[in-house]
């Protein structure tokens, strides 16, 4: 996507394993409330940029480097009049499990970055350089290596182990329940009262704990696994028209709207860039 204002590109590193590459520039656009499935490490190039992340909203100005856990509900604005431009990379927790291996005790401990906004100019410029390298052809080898040793410095610098509570109480393992039922069936039309019975909880209680709990209330974080799971089927060659059909969206327009608010280009985009 190319104009004036609103600048997208975006690169599907297929030799990272998928890894997703984006630079952006934006004025108008303002993200919806939603999750990736993988992190979002980010260094801001140009203005400033408004987000909400961990409950409250937080600025990062040109330089700082943006840092959105894997899942975390977060929204995504301008901070100021000119709009904000930035790069970022996306990997999963899956591509980050091997390095993490170094840094953490605690057996299959995922990479937690408790701040959403780091100043740290020299890891900054470092990740703009690998950004630079990843969006060129050739030279696997620098590119691995450089990829490894940016995402080893900051997890040694800003990451910590995400702890995982061993017992949940009986309301938390009902609407883990649903949460992952929806994550993984996210196709499926439920109705709330539907949920609430397969938890064994009122429809008020199940609402207020999921959303107390996870961030989203159940429709939304429906919306937010349906359009994990559309990235999943355009990648495997679906087309926009039977993927927006088959998660359950009511039309082509509304799983594009969806699609926009919550990861900043259309389908059609994604999709090209997945053939590029």
């Amino acid at each position: 996507m190319q104009n004036s204002n609103e600048q997208v590109d975006f690169l599907h590193l297929k030799e990272f394993g998928g890894l997703e590459l984006l630079k952006a520039k934006y004025l108008q656009t303002q993200f919806s409330k939603h999750v990736h499935e993988g992190y979002c490490i980010g260094v801001i190039e140009e203005g400033a940029q408004c987000f909400y992340r961990t409950d409250r909203l937080h600025v990062a100005p040109k330089g700082e480097i943006i840092l959105v856990n894997a899942d975390e509900i977060h929204t995504g604005s301008s901070a100021v009049e000119t709009g904000w431009g930035y790069r970022a990379i996306y990997p999963t927790p899956e591509m980050l499990a091997d390095i993490s291996l170094d840094f953490f005790k605690q057996k299959n401990a995922a990479p937690w970055f408790p701040d959403a906004v780091v100043n740290d100019q020299g890891l900054a410029a470092q990740l703009c350089l690998l950004f630079d390298l990843l969006a060129q052809k050739n030279n696997s080898l620098l590119k691995e290596s450089m990829y490894i040793s940016t995402l080893a410095h900051l997890m040694h610098r800003h990451a910590k182990a995400k702890y995982t509570p061993l017992e949940l109480s009986d309301a938390q393992k009902k609407v883990q329940m649903i949460h992952d039922l929806i994550l993984n069936c996210p196709e499926n039309d439920y109705s709330l009262t539907e949920l609430a019975e397969m938890a064994g909880l009122s429809s008020w209680h199940l609402l207020r704990q999921f959303k107390k709990t996870f961030g989203l209330p159940p429709h939304a974080w429906l919306i937010q696994t349906r359009l994990i799971k559309a990235k999943k089927l355009m990648k495997n060659g679906e087309s926009i028209a039977s993927t927006a059909l088959g998660l359950g969206f009511s039309d082509q327009s509304h799983f594009n709207r969806h699609f926009k608010k919550a990861m900043g280009l259309t389908p059609a985009q994604y999709i090209s860039a997945l053939k590029s």
